[in-house]
């Protein structure tokens, strides 16, 4: 049978269950959020007359965890609107409605009898082939659904998100032995494509794949820093982004997780595990039992293995000594500062592991080293003798630590980029056993786990070919493969196949200066030969664009290169004028921080494809300048001309884009993008940003397909004049005198009011974009020459944060 998800229900609105229901309805599915009804009066309650029947107090625990997810920070939500598509209820009253989902998420206690309690009931309800799902981290899937019927089995599965679920892509799915495949297939399918997320298939094993292994791996690096003596700091300084992690490193991403929640894992794993030869790494010390029997359970509480400490407006993060238990101040990293600025030589992660790896092993006494190997060596080792228990293929494995933690590679990728005989010699002269599968395809000879296109699956004995979605597309592999068309240092043209180019940005941040500009000006160019249909601009990096290039800013400023500045600025505004009025189409595809001069490149598309996860804004104010590549003159024609051509209020449009503007505002996701105008109502948002190029090409060719005809240029801006500059100047006037604002920023705010406007004409009137975008030049180059803007983009530039002057 077909299977559709339209409508979702969550059961369980703690911190995880209120998360995926807010992930859920930023996907725009309606979503009913239950919790269970208390059984007692809060003293507030009483004191108010009310009584447990009260609706109020029945969904009180629903509302508050519902409160919670709203305000919390980094955002579960993709916007504020996605809200409403949440509806509240609670476990009595309104079970029923379960009835008419499609989806039931279970995130309820992590114990088996309330699970299985929960089951029966929902059993009762569900209509037939609707899916029930467990969000359980390791209680076994079969245990769950033990005496239902084969039918409710038959659509029954674990599916375990990561937390913050909007934000970590892994979604590990564990059918039970009754799972109907199909069921399984489509539930994946709307996983990776509505949801986002990055499926990985495991098997039904105590705490699945990922969780197995990083409970594991980081119960070493404790026993580890125990017994040799490191501290806190040093810890963290040298399990984070050092060795591809995150910057929360090990003990922070305790305090993050929770101490408690890991203490609970790993009893509950050792029980759990007895056939595990490596179990005993969780008896090893009692530090976490000490730490949640002292109540330090991490950031929720505000002290784990870090504590907030403030004096007056100095705060410090003290960390907490291992061996004395007591918290003590920031004491630096003396002792392995060497190690690290060595090891960071090596920018490329592969070449920096395998210098830290053989530096612990030629030099067994260096302490930066010793940690390092502890942290990867054992991880490494112990996700090879869990093939094939826990999952077949390595790249299971691999997807489930890069999505779940955000490591940049998996176990066996690092092994790979050792060298398989290599790596299994390291892991030997540690000690660490090496599983006879591994020995076995080293023997084989020329040893390794990915092939082309390939990966090694252990229950085989082969390399499988890994499935790709044919939207996961690969720039960097048709890079290596000879597509490239056009290249130097900082950009590259890339042919997609089917006609499309796309325009990769790849300099340091992303940044657009003079060599950006010098192959974008050859991808036009290269557009009009025949052979091409259209183009994607986007890449695969670490963001879409960072903006205008600063340094290349302060160097035109601080030599006077006014007239230099001034051509350079009005060469990139009449580019991206001739990207948006091409005759061919040409679709922007941004992700992740979209800012400055990046949000104006993308916004010059004819159509824009953006990933969820899109962080996308004009922050000029802060740096003591205006947009100046088309920026204010794209949101007056989508939103103040817009509004004057139906008729609206084009004053209060224009305050709303001023105040987006002169306040920087930066939308946190592609759904408050568009919410403020930088997307269009007709753009896309993808929410696996895997397939974003691939989904921007197939837009590029429905363009195409469609007859696409590019606009045609005209008065398509709207100047408020005289009248506008009045309201604003006002507002202005306003928040000097609150002293919200300074003199500074008044002149800045009066600069974007001119531009928005078109000056002092004396009647509002549609004028074109070549007008507006003078006035962006003439505003930029004026607040350029400004002492005070040079020294804002000097402190942006040392400290990633504004200066207020």
């Amino acid at each position: 049978m077909p299977y559709q998800i339209k409508r979702v229900a969550v059961i369980g609105a703690g911190t995880m269950g209120a998360a995926i229901a807010g992930l859920v309805a930023g996907a725009g599915l309606p979503v009913l959020l239950l919790d269970m009804p208390p059984s007692k009066l809060t003293p507030e309650e009483e004191a108010k007359g009310l009584s447990l029947a009260h609706p109020a107090v029945r969904n009180r625990f629903v509302q508050a965890g519902f409160d919670r997810m709203r305000k919390a920070r980094p955002s579960n939500l993709y916007n504020q609107n996605s809200a409403k598509l949440i509806s509240l209820g609670n476990t009595e009253d309104d079970f029923e409605k379960l009835a008419d989902v499609d989806w039931i998420v279970e995130v309820i206690i992590e114990q088996l009898a309330p699970k299985q309690a929960l089951m029966e009931r929902i059993e009762a309800v569900r209509k037939p082939g609707a899916i029930v799902t467990s969000n359980t981290s390791g209680i076994p899937i079969g245990l769950i659904a033990e005496g239902r019927s084969d039918e409710f089995k038959r659509h029954f599965f674990g599916a375990h998100f990561f937390n913050p679920p909007r934000y970590l892509k892994l979604l590990e799915l564990i059918p039970g032995e009754a799972s109907d495949p199909a069921a399984v297939a489509a539930f994946r399918s709307f996983a990776e494509n509505t949801l986002g997320k990055g499926v990985v298939i495991c098997k039904d094993r105590p705490n699945f794949i990922g969780n197995r292994i990083f409970s594991y791996a980081g119960q070493v690096v404790l026993n580890e820093a125990l017994a040799r003596g490191y501290t806190v700091e040093e810890l963290d300084a040298l399990t984070g982004s050092l060795i591809g992690r995150p910057n929360t490193a090990s003990c922070r991403l305790l305090d993050q997780v929770g101490v408690d929640v890991m203490h609970y894992v790993a009893s509950n794993l050792y029980k759990a595990i007895p056939e595990d030869e490596s179990r005993e790494v969780y008896t090893n010390n009692d530090l976490l039992e000490r730490m949640v029997a002292a109540g330090r359970l991490g950031k929720k509480v505000g002290q784990g293995f870090y504590k907030e400490v403030r004096e007056g407006k100095k705060r410090e993060f003290w960390s907490l000594d291992l061996q004395s238990f007591e918290y003590v101040a920031p004491q630096g990293t003396a002792s392995v500062d060497a190690f690290i600025n060595e090891a960071k030589k090596q920018k490329a992660l592969p070449e920096r592991l395998r210098f830290m790896l053989r530096r612990a092993a030629e030099q067994p006494d260096d302490r930066g080293a010793a940690i390092v190997t502890l942290a990867i060596l054992p991880m490494i080792a112990y996700a090879a003798r869990r093939l094939p228990e826990i999952a077949d293929s390595v790249a299971d494995v691999d997807s489930a630590i890069r999505w779940g933690f955000a490591h940049q590679l998996g176990p066996f990728q690092i092994w790979d980029a050792l060298g398989v005989a290599e790596g299994a010699d390291l892991m030997k002269s540690q000690g660490l056993d090496v599983p006879a599968w591994v020995d076995q395809l080293i023997a084989k000879g020329d040893a390794q786990f990915y092939g082309d296109g390939t990966a090694y699956n252990v229950a085989t004995g082969r390399h499988e070919p890994l499935v790709r979605d044919p939207r996961a597309i690969d720039l960097a592999a048709l890079k290596a493969a000879g597509h490239e068309v056009l290249g130097n240092a900082a950009a590259s043209l890339i042919d997609l196949g089917d006609g499309v180019l796309c325009f990769e940005i790849h300099s340091k941040a992303n940044a657009i200066g003079g060599p950006v500009v010098e192959i974008l000006l050859g991808a036009i160019e290269e557009l009009k030969n025949d052979k091409w249909v259209g183009m994607v601009i986007g890449n695969q990096g670490a963001r879409f664009s960072a903006g205008f290039d600063l340094n290349e800013l302060g160097a035109a400023v601080q030599m006077g290169a006014w007239d230099d500045l001034g051509e350079l600025i009005e060469l990139v505004q009449q580019t991206f004028y001739n990207l948006r009025y091409a005759a061919k189409p040409v679709v922007t595809a941004p992700f992740a921080h979209t800012l400055g001069g990046g949000a104006e490149f993308a916004m010059h598309g004819a159509v824009t494809v953006a990933a969820a996860e899109t962080y996308m804004g004009l922050p000029e104010f802060a740096v003591g300048l205006v947009p100046g590549w088309g920026g204010c003159t794209q949101l007056n024609r989508r939103i103040i001309a817009e509004t004057a051509r139906n008729g609206g209020d084009t004053l209060k449009a224009f305050q709303q884009v001023f105040e987006t503007l002169a306040f920087a505002k930066i939308a946190t996701s592609a759904l408050e993008a568009r919410d403020l105008g930088y997307l269009r109502s007709t753009d896309r948002i993808v929410f696996n940003q895997d397939y974003l190029i691939g989904e921007a090409k197939r837009e590029v060719l429905q363009l195409v397909g469609e007859g696409y005809t590019p606009p045609t240029p005209g008065n398509h801006c709207y100047a408020l004049g005289r009248d506008g500059l009045a309201a604003a100047r006002i507002a202005i006037y306003q928040l000097r005198q609150g002293n919200f604002a300074t003199e500074y920023d008044a002149i800045i705010a009066e600069k974007i009011a001119h531009i928005l406007c078109g000056g002092e004409l004396s009647n509002p009137q549609f004028v074109d974009e070549q007008y507006l975008l003078s006035l962006e030049r003439e505003a930029l180059l004026f607040l350029g020459q400004d002492e005070r803007t040079l020294a804002r983009a000097k402190h942006m530039m040392e400290t990633g944060k504004p200066l207020r002057n």
